[in-house]
């Protein structure tokens, strides 16, 4: 048997996440660097408590501007004081409303650069390891910063994502960048389901990466994200895909 986690993004100002809630088996919720707030982090919270959600933090860069996704050159000190300020908080709001902090998934800029850079992936390992060594660190599938939390003996979760393209080397193409993401949802279907059952994806060169597929991201800020999280549900029923956190 085959089984995956499904995750989103949350707490990022879409008004799709209530919905999404109850088609996603883990949430990673904006910790109010790059999106969300005290408030909204709250109501992630307690949304997730009543679908039986896995919560997770989903820190990025203090750039509310550029919605955390635009590189930055920032030490690793920095970055280390900065996770350890966001998870604390989602983890006090989760403890207080009965819940227990599950992952942490960093976000946007802040993801890729970690994918990379070993000097960023280590900070940010060591920060989580040193909120809660039981919380799974979530990145790129075959990424430094999955090495960097099995370095730290953390359980690493390797992430794949449905609607972008991806490089020779298994990176994702910049969102700069032509294909970066995928619009055609066949395309997407068929991306996701050959990254589950075969552990491969095409890049955008014609050449097939390896991946491990442990956990697929949703993007809940789509036009048809909700129709196609539907749909991506329905072919891992027909492909005998359990969808757990």
């Amino acid at each position: 048997m085959i089984v995956v986690d499904l995750n989103a993004d949350l707490g990022e100002g879409c008004g799709s996440d209530a919905e999404l809630l109850t088609l996603i088996s883990s949430a990673n919720i904006a910790c109010g660097f790059h999106a969300g707030d005290a408030q909204t982090m709250r109501e992630c919270v307690r949304e997730a408590l009543k679908n039986g959600v896995a919560i997770g933090a989903h820190p990025g860069f203090a750039d509310r501007e550029n919605f955390g996704r635009t590189a930055m050159n920032v030490s690793a000190e920095t970055i280390y004081a900065q996770m350890l300020y966001q998870i604390g908080a989602l983890h006090a709001i989760t403890r207080a409303e009965g819940g227990q902090l599950r992952h942490v998934k960093p976000h946007g800029a802040l993801y890729n650069q970690a994918a990379k850079a070993p000097a960023l992936a280590e900070a940010i390992a060591r920060a989580v390891h040193d909120v809660d060594p039981g919380l799974i660190l979530v990145g790129l599938a075959g990424s430094a910063l999955i090495r960097a939390g099995q370095r730290a003996g953390l359980l690493t979760r390797e992430e794949v994502f449905a609607d972008r393209g991806y490089q020779a080397d298994g990176r994702l193409v910049p969102r700069t960048e032509p294909g970066a993401l995928i619009a055609d949802e066949e395309h997407a279907l068929a991306q996701t389901l050959e990254m589950v059952l075969r552990g491969r994806v095409k890049s955008l060169s014609g050449e097939w990466a390896t991946v491990q597929a442990q956990t697929v991201c949703l993007h809940g800020d789509g036009e048809h994200a909700l129709a196609f999280a539907r749909r991506l549900r329905n072919e891992f029923r027909l492909n005998k895909i359990t969808i757990s956190a």
